[in-house]
């Protein structure tokens, strides 16, 4: 890539920053072996993100001799991925030693950044001088202003009580690292200042093996929806609301659409459409929720998150400027984004942004349901399965089409009774179907 500046020490290359913030991700697969000759932007090895599967590219030509990892391992940001044969780097240099069992395996080390960001990568990777390996010795302490840190090591310094503002890194670009915080917290300690106690972990309860007849390697997109869910629901306090619509018009006013435009539309694109309307009325929905700077963002755009049950497990990519977009435009971006959710092209960019989460539970027969916050979001809405029942209207009895609706809120953002009255906005809407064409 002319232009950008490779480092000299190329030995090994560090894990980059495959996403805003990220920490770790599982490596999956290798794409070469130690002995294989490659070049600039050779596929190395794929990885999986909290949200994609990702391709990782050498970012300079040369010989691989060995691989850091195997498939299944959890990798570091800023750890040894792959070594390359370099003329006299053994004698010149002496790499840091590759992942080990420990890091793998999730647990921090007692030494090292842990929260160096290396590289970054946005379909193709960038190379800079960031992949080149920094002293150790080499410390920036922190002059005023806010601090460099990851949002789990800000976790880490809050979790002790200690200001991380305050505290001087000794990572990259005067970073602050996981070993800097729990540095600090003991100096502060000592100087009367004590931190607050960090629970230690429970002992994972033994599982009665007998009778197990598959064995199923609990890792890729499963591990990470299982990882998202878990923080979800540790962090958010949840609450939920239900109601239902009568859609019977809503249902003759789509057969009848779906003729003019010439194409069959479900009930995805108007159930999108009244969110999106809703979502106007209501703004305190349409928000992410940053723990790390203890601050609530109301969104200007509406990006819907789209829950798409694939074979490889639950993924949610992201329809930009919904409330923008036309029906058709809806159905075909929600068709072409399930695509892409299925045969794993999706990239890591089209998850991300969301401000509010739609599941279609009902395609799968489902009605009422209690659905996760898609975090840091901080409402989702579950569509359950439209049903014909015998309703009553000014007296009279008729045949019609109820939609069940399950509203799952942050209790910390949003108030018990907007929650409701967000809920109530979108009835509306799918009951008055000519507001929505």
């Amino acid at each position: 890539m002319a232009g950008l500046k490779q480092p000299d020490d190329k030995s090994h290359f560090l894990l980059p920053d495959l996403g805003e913030g990220l920490v770790e991700a599982e490596l999956i697969s290798w794409r070469v072996k130690p002995g294989d000759v490659v070049t600039t932007s050779s596929m190395l090895a794929e990885m999986q993100t909290d949200k994609a599967l990702v391709e990782v590219p050498s970012p300079w030509p040369g010989t691989v001799s060995e691989l850091c990892g195997k498939p299944g391992d959890i990798m570091k940001v800023g750890k040894p991925l792959v070594r390359y044969a370099v003329a006299g780097a053994a004698a010149a240099v002496k790499g840091p030693a590759c992942v080990s069992a420990a890091v793998a395996a999730g647990v921090p080390e007692a030494e090292g950044d842990q929260g160096t960001v290396v590289g970054t990568m946005s379909g193709t990777l960038t190379v800079s001088d960031r992949f080149a390996r920094k002293p150790e010795h080499t410390v920036a302490a922190v002059t005023g202003g806010k601090a460099l840190a990851t949002p789990a090591v800000r976790r880490i310094a809050r979790d002790m009580g200690v200001d991380i503002n305050k505290i001087p890194g000794t990572g990259h670009s005067g970073r602050v690292t996981a070993a800097d915080v729990h540095g600090f917290a003991g100096g502060a300690s000592k100087a009367g200042f004590a931190p607050r106690a960090v629970p230690a972990p429970l002992p994972m309860p033994a599982v009665d093996k007998d009778g197990v007849s598959q064995r199923i390697a609990f890792r890729g997109v499963r591990r990470k929806i299982a990882e998202s869910l878990e923080r979800s629901v540790r962090t958010a306090v949840h609450f939920t609301v239900v109601d239902e619509a009568d859609v019977t018009e809503l249902d003759r006013k789509r057969r009848e659409y779906s003729k003019v435009v010439g194409q069959k539309l479900s009930m995805m694109p108007f159930i999108m459409a009244a969110i999106s309307r809703a979502l106007r009325k209501h703004p305190s929905l349409n928000a992410n929720v940053d723990d790390a700077n203890s601050e609530i963002l109301i969104k200007g755009v509406i990006n819907l998150s789209i829950a798409v049950d694939t074979d490889n497990g639950l993924m949610v990519p992201v329809v930009r400027n919904a409330d923008q977009c036309t029906l058709v435009d809806l159905a075909n971006q929600v068709k072409v984004l399930a695509g892409r959710c299925r045969d794993r092209s999706i990239s890591r960019e089209e998850s991300m942004g969301g401000t509010f989460t739609l599941s279609n539970v009902g395609s799968y027969g489902g009605m009422f349901a209690t659905p996760i916050i898609n975090y840091p979001e901080v409402a989702i809405l579950a569509a359950g399965r439209t049903k014909e029942r015998v309703l009553v209207k000014d007296g009279r009895f008729y045949a019609g089409l109820v939609m069940p609706l399950s509203l799952s809120c942050d209790h910390r953002v949003v108030d018990g009774a907007e929650g409701a009255r967000f809920l109530n906005t979108v009835v509306g809407l799918l009951e008055d179907p000519s507001s929505l064409l």
